[in-house]
C-alpha cells in the first residue's frame, strides 16, 4: 500500500509542476525518477519516449503509464496516469469555470512567455544529456543523421523514421553484439598457452615455498 501511495504521490507532484508538454516533462522525470528514488534509467527514459512518439495519446501521460507499471503492474500505472492528469484537469476546469478569456489576460500572457522560455532552456538541457547517452559509436551517429535528414529536408513522417530506425539498430547492434562475442573467446592454441603458463606459475610458487 505504501508503494502504491508513493506512486500517487510522486505523479500528483510532477503534474503540478510540469509545464510545456511531453518534452518539458524530462528535466523532472531526470529529478524526480532518475536521481531521487533510482526507479528509472535514462535509457529507459529514451525508450519509452520512443514507444510514446509511435502509441495514441499525449506522450507525457503515457510516460506515466509506463513507469506506474513498471513499479507496480497495471494498477501501478492506472494510479500514476490518473495522478498526473489530475492536476491539470482540475485547474482547466477551475479556469474554464470562473474565469472567461484567462488567455487573453495581460498577465497571463506575459507569465506564459517566461514560462516559455524557461521550459524551452529545460529541454534543451535535457536533450544535450539524452544526446551523451545515445552517441555511444559510429552507428549511433549515422542513425541520427540518416533520421534527421528524412526529417528535416524530407519531412518524413516520424511513424516510419522510428520504425526503419528500429530495424536498423536491430541488424547493426545485432551483427555487432555477435562480432563481439565471437572476439572475446580465446583461439584453442591460445586457450592451451594460457593452460600451460598457469600451471608453471603454480610449479614456481610451489618451490619457493619448498
Amino acid at each position: 500500500m505504501k508503494s502504491y501511495l508513493e506512486i500517487i504521490v510522486v505523479f500528483l507532484k510532477m503534474g503540478c509542476t510540469t509545464f510545456g508538454g511531453g518534452y518539458a516533462m524530462l528535466p523532472v522525470l531526470e529529478r524526480e525518477l532518475i536521481r531521487k528514488r533510482g526507479w528509472i534509467t535514462m535509457e529507459e527514459v529514451m525508450d519509452y519516449y520512443t514507444i510514446a512518439q509511435i502509441t495514441p495519446g499525449i506522450i507525457a501521460v503515457n510516460i506515466s503509464t509506463f513507469v506506474g507499471c513498471k513499479q507496480k503492474g497495471p494498477l501501478g500505472g492506472v494510479l500514476a496516469t490518473l495522478s498526473f492528469v489530475l492536476p491539470g484537469v482540475a485547474l482547466i476546469t477551475a479556469i474554464a469555470i470562473f474565469m472567461e478569456n484567462f488567455a487573453e489576460y495581460p498577465l497571463v500572457q506575459h507569465a506564459f512567455t517566461g514560462i516559455r522560455v524557461a521550459v524551452g532552456a529545460l529541454v534543451l538541457d535535457t536533450v544535450l544529456k539524452l544526446f551523451k547517452g545515445v552517441f555511444k559509436d559510429i552507428k549511433a551517429v549515422v542513425i541520427f543523421t540518416a533520421a534527421f535528414a528524412l526529417s528535416a529536408v524530407l519531412s518524413a513522417s516520424p511513424v516510419l523514421l522510428v520504425a526503419a530506425a528500429g530495424i536498423a539498430g536491430f541488424f547493426l547492434y545485432r551483427s555487432g553484439r555477435k562480432a563481439g562475442s565471437g572476439s572475446m573467446q580465446p583461439a584453442a592454441g591460445e586457450k592451451n598457452a594460457n593452460e600451460d603458463n598457469a600451471e608453471k606459475a603454480g610449479r614456481s610458487i610451489y618451490k619457493e615455498d619448498q
